[in-house]
């Protein structure tokens, strides 16, 4: 009897032990959905040099808003010249380099238009220098062409502006560092705390794999948002090329904006 009782239970010693075997391999062979990488860019990005010093080294202090800041003014919504919209059109001769006509939607998380948007947009010129006084690259300015403009996105959330293709620039975040073409892209909402800032680029641009800007978006879906496409509706035989931008304010798919420090 003894030894015949030591031998069941060696045998249910050993079915149970195959028995939890199966079930670990069962669990392990399970696959669970890992997190999303973030859509948005952190503040504090070392290899994008300037955040080191730019972004919070303490935690925030959370401001309320008040009734000021929630319906305070908007400032820029009522005299928009059509000069505003048109960058070619500013000065007294036409800007050099490459003319293009940028135009998109922006949208909300559920594809509903954003009407009377403000859009600011600033830029470097073709040479790839900013018409401002601390812009020290040794490249030609160019008198007809001051880099920025604005208007107001119409009751389908459409905007359209017709400008100068940016050149590219170094800068001194690391070796031998140029920044990609880009335009910059200012949004205000119903009050003036209400900004969101981001960029465009224009699609095959070599300079954007050595970026840190672009590679600070941690989610590479949400860097492809950043590229415009070529549109060749947009596009006017023999004058301008055209590229589409649209801008998704908020949800999954929102475009990613700069963070505010």
């Amino acid at each position: 009897m003894n030894a015949i009782a030591r031998k069941t239970r060696k045998g249910r010693t050993t079915k149970k032990t195959a028995e939890s075997s199966q079930k670990i391999a069962r669990r392990s062979s399970v696959s669970y959905p890992r997190p999303k990488p973030k859509t948005q860019p952190d503040s504090f990005y070392p290899a994008y040099v300037a955040t080191r010093t730019r972004a919070p080294s303490k935690p925030l202090i959370v401001l309320p808003h008040t009734l000021s800041e929630l319906t305070g003014p908007v400032f820029g919504h009522e005299s928009i010249a059509e000069s505003d919209r048109d960058l070619t059109r500013q000065h007294a001769g036409e800007p050099l380099g490459e003319r293009i006509i940028v135009s998109g939607r922006v949208l909300d998380s559920n594809g509903r238009p954003v009407a009377h948007t403000l859009i600011e947009i600033w830029q470097a010129n073709a040479a790839g220098r900013y018409a401002h006084q601390n812009d020290a690259h040794a490249a030609p300015l160019d008198l007809n062409f001051t880099g920025g403009g604005r208007t107001l996105t119409d009751s389908g959330g459409n905007y359209r502006f017709i400008t100068i293709k940016p050149g590219a620039y170094p800068w001194k975040n690391h070796p031998n560092a140029w920044r990609p073409a880009h335009i910059h892209f200012s949004l205000f909402g119903t009050a003036f705390a209400t900004r969101l800032v981001t960029q465009m680029y224009f699609p095959g641009d070599p300079l954007m794999a050595h970026d840190p800007i672009w590679h600070s978006i941690p989610n590479e879906l949400a860097r492809q948002r950043l590229i415009s496409n070529f549109d060749l509706a947009t596009t006017r035989p023999d004058w301008a090329l055209g590229f589409r931008f649209d801008i998704i304010l908020r949800g999954r798919d929102a475009t990613p904006f700069e963070r505010q420090r």
